[in-house]
């Protein structure tokens, strides 16, 4: 596969049977073929998406120092802001030429994970970023929560077998700074090829060249979206748990050439996790004779915390 397949979440939630079917097929083939696919129809508006922009840009344009107020340390970088070069990709020492910040759950109706997941950090400075942030933050995660029900029917698993899993789940939405690159790189690209730890990423802000996905035969091939859509693809969590059947696929974020390296880019992605007691085990009716069990049980957090150690955002 040599391109991004598109998809509209409006066949899946229309009320014929024969289109529903057709983005459970469309999805599914995608996902086992390259783990990426284009999204229209999603539950962000225009408007919406303008204004995040405008906040998170408004963010990142604040001194350094200001900045700095709301990078929280011993949380592993979970919410709020974490500075320039902070992240690697796993197993690569030189640090991503980034900045981000982290938006994480607003629970609902449950004060034990209340109390476990970090709380969100509110910017003072800038009194809409929260809000918009919220709002943004619950409409991917709705239309996340209908790309895994269609991902439940294509695994023939009932349609609603992750709701539970990902209400009050411990996703992030994570506003992204490319800052413009002043001096030839050392090594260091503006996000390292890797794999995503989640479920499922919906990353906003992939219209124009940067992002580039590894197909099957090790090919890099360019992913843009049409400004309609969102960039959806498997996580590491999802892959494990499908025993493979769906494709965590490799992908970075390239500099871009030299006669652009005085703009910034920007993205935002959102990682859809479950709640950490939720069990990766491999799922019985993805295991054959054909295809072996590839891996140990493991919960999600336990595989979470795994992973923040090898990416250097906590320390052992």
């Amino acid at each position: 596969m040599n391109s991004i397949p598109s998809v509209d979440l409006n066949d899946f939630i229309s009320d014929d049977p024969e289109r529903k079917q057709k983005f459970i097929d469309e999805i599914g083939k995608a996902y086992e073929e390259i783990g990426f696919v284009a999204l229209k129809g999603h539950f962000l508006n225009d408007d919406l998406v303008e204004d995040l922009y405008t906040q998170v840009k408004n963010f990142f344009e604040l001194p350094l120092e200001i900045k700095q107020k709301y990078e929280i340390e011993g949380i592993g970088g979970q919410r709020g802001y974490v500075s320039f070069g902070k992240e690697s990709a796993k197993g690569k020492k030189e640090g991503d030429l980034k900045e981000f910040w982290h938006f994480g759950q607003y629970v609902e109706d449950n004060p034990r994970l209340e109390k476990e997941y970090p709380k969100n950090v509110e910017v003072e400075e800038l009194p809409r970023f929260n809000e918009v942030g919220k709002e943004a933050y619950q409409r991917l995660e709705k239309t996340a929560k209908y790309v895994l029900r269609a991902l439940s029917l294509h695994l023939g698993l009932e349609e609603n077998y992750f709701d539970e899993y990902i209400h009050n789940g411990n996703s992030i939405l994570r506003p992204i700074h490319y800052p413009p690159i002043l001096e030839e790189p050392k090594e260091a690209v503006r996000a390292a090829a890797h794999g995503d730890i989640n479920l499922i990423t919906l990353l906003m802000g992939a219209q124009g060249r940067g992002l580039q996905v590894q197909n099957h035969k090790g090919e890099w091939i360019d992913a843009i979206a049409e400004p309609d859509e969102l960039m959806i693809n498997v996580g590491d969590m999802l892959s494990r748990h499908t025993n493979n059947r769906l494709k965590s696929t490799i992908h970075r974020v390239i500099n871009p050439p030299r006669e652009l390296w005085n703009t910034s880019r920007y993205s935002i992605p959102f990682f859809m996790h479950p709640i950490s007691s939720m069990k990766l085990d491999v799922l019985d009716n993805c295991v054959d004779e054909e295809h072996p069990q590839l891996y140990e049980d493991i919960t999600a957090g336990e595989f979470l915390t795994e992973r923040l150690v090898e990416l250097g955002l906590i320390k052992k």
